[in-house]
């Protein structure tokens, strides 16, 4: 699986610094980033809080564990 760029507090702060106001496109310009993957991250991570992020990235890996164990199993 990719490794992010960014780390998960890195996203957050990005985040916050948006809803205080900087523009999007200093935002980008500053971190070297595209629009895109800003507004990938606040659609998917909007509203959330780092610990909060921290327990989805856990149970979405622990899904895939138990999918991959699934799929073992029917074979």
């Amino acid at each position: 699986m990719k490794n992010g760029r960014y780390s998960d507090a890195q996203i957050m702060s990005i985040l916050k610094q948006a809803e205080g106001g900087v523009l999007v496109s200093e935002l980008c310009r500053e971190h070297g980033m595209s629009s895109a993957s800003f507004y990938k991250w606040r659609a998917k991570f909007g509203g959330m809080d780092a610990s909060m992020i921290f327990e989805m990235k856990n149970i979405a890996a622990e899904n895939g564990r138990l999918t991959r164990m699934y799929a073992e199993m029917s074979i």
